[in-house]
C-alpha cells in the first residue's frame, strides 16, 4: 500500500470517528420538550330572569362595555298585565284595610243609636201593657192566656232592646283589633305582590355588572327568549390565563405558585413569566398508556392554569403558549 493511499485511509477513518463521536455527544446532550397550550379568559353570560321577546340589543361584538351599561331589553306584555292585576288587588285590599281601621261611619252610628232608642221605647210600652193586663187578671177580668201573651211580648221587647244596645256599643267601639291586623297583613301581601312584579319588570332592562368585551351575541331583536337563556356573552381579558395539558412525570416543574417562562408566538414574545395558580387532574381519556412494562407505567394528564405575572397588551383568547421543558423531566 502506497503512502498516499495509507494517508487517505487514515484521514477517512479519522473523519468517521469524529462523526461518530459527535453523534454520540449530541445523543447524550439534554434535549428540550415543548408543551403547547393556549390562552383562555373568564367569560360571563348575560341573561334575564324574564321570558319574552328581545326588544333591542344595544351592543356589538368586540365592543367594550362598563359596569351599568345597558346590554339589551325585553318586551313582555304579560308582565304589564300582571302589574295591572297586582295594583288593582292592592287598591282593593287597601280600601278594605282603611275601612277596618276607620270603623263605622257617623251615619251607621246614628242609625244604631236610633234602633236602640226605638227598642227602649217598645220595651217600656210592652212593660206598661203587661202591668195593666196583670192588674186586670188579678181582678178576674181577663183570662190567663191574655196575661201570658202580654208577658211574652214584654220579654221579647226587652231582649230586642238589649241587643240594640249591644250593637250600638259595638259600632261605637269600631272594628275589632284582630280584623284590623288581618286587613293590614293582607295589604302587606298585596304590596309584596306589586313589588315582585316590579322587580321582574326591572329585569326587562339588562345592564352589565362587569367591565369586559362582547364576545358573542346569541339572540337578536324579535327572537323569543326563555328565562335564564344566554343573550350576550362578555369576556374579561384582564383575567386571561394560559392552560396546559401536562403529563404527571412533568408536574415537578408546575408546583402551585411556581414561576414558568413561556413564549407567545402570536405576539412575538419569548420568556414571558407566568405563575402556576391551579393544577387539576384530567379524565381517563387523557391518560398516557404504556404499551408494555419496560416502557414505564400509565401516566395521568393534568390541566395546569398559568397566570401572567404582568398584563400583556393585545393578548387574545385562543393564542398559543409554548413552554420549554428540559429532558430531565421526560421519560
Amino acid at each position: 500500500m502506497t503512502k498516499p493511499v495509507r494517508a487517505l485511509l487514515i484521514v477517512v477513518a479519522a473523519l468517521v470517528l469524529l462523526l461518530v463521536m459527535r453523534s454520540l455527544w449530541s445523543f447524550l446532550q439534554p434535549t428540550e420538550s415543548i408543551l403547547q397550550g393556549h390562552i383562555e379568559a373568564r367569560e360571563f353570560i348575560v341573561s334575564s330572569k324574564v321570558p319574552g321577546r328581545i326588544g333591542s340589543v344595544l351592543v356589538e361584538k368586540g365592543q367594550m362595555v362598563a359596569v351599568d351599561d345597558l346590554i339589551f331589553t325585553i318586551v313582555s306584555p304579560e308582565l304589564d298585565a300582571k302589574m295591572q292585576q297586582a295594583e288593582a288587588g292592592r287598591d282593593a285590599v287597601g280600601a278594605l284595610a282603611r275601612q277596618a281601621e276607620v270603623g263605622a261611619r257617623e251615619q251607621e252610628i246614628a242609625i244604631a243609636r236610633e234602633q236602640w232608642e226605638k227598642s227602649k221605647v217598645a220595651e217600656e210600652l210592652f212593660h206598661n201593657t203587661y202591668l195593666r193586663i196583670q192588674s186586670l187578671y188579678d181582678s178576674g177580668v181577663v183570662a190567663l192566656q191574655l196575661r201570658d201573651e202580654a208577658h211574652a211580648q214584654w220579654q221579647a221587647a226587652k231582649l230586642t232592646a238589649t241587643s240594640a244596645a249591644a250593637f250600638y256599643d259595638m259600632v261605637q267601639e269600631g272594628t275589632r283589633e284582630e280584623i284590623v291586623d288581618a286587613a293590614r297583613a293582607e295589604l302587606s301581601m298585596a304590596d309584596a305582590a306589586v313589588a315582585e312584579v316590579s322587580a321582574f319588570q326591572a329585569d326587562t332592562r339588562i345592564f352589565s355588572w362587569m367591565t369586559g368585551e362582547v364576545s358573542e351575541i346569541i339572540m337578536r331583536p324579535g327572537e323569543i327568549v326563555p328565562p335564564g337563556f344566554p343573550v350576550v356573552t362578555l369576556i374579561d381579558m384582564s383575567q386571561a390565563y394560559a392552560v396546559l395539558a401536562v403529563r404527571e412525570d412533568q408536574l415537578p416543574q408546575f408546583v402551585s405558585g411556581a414561576r414558568v417562562s413561556a413564549d407567545i408566538p402570536a405576539l412575538g414574545l419569548t420568556q414571558q413569566e407566568f405563575t402556576v395558580r391551579h393544577v387539576a387532574v384530567m379524565g381517563d381519556y387523557a391518560m398516557w398508556r404504556a404499551t408494555d412494562s419496560r416502557q414505564g407505567y400509565d401516566m395521568r394528564t393534568f390541566e395546569v392554569e398559568l397566570e401572567p405575572v404582568e398584563e400583556l397588551d393585545n393578548l387574545r383568547a385562543g393564542m398559543s403558549v409554548l413552554v420549554h421543558l428540559s429532558a430531565a423531566v421526560n421519560p
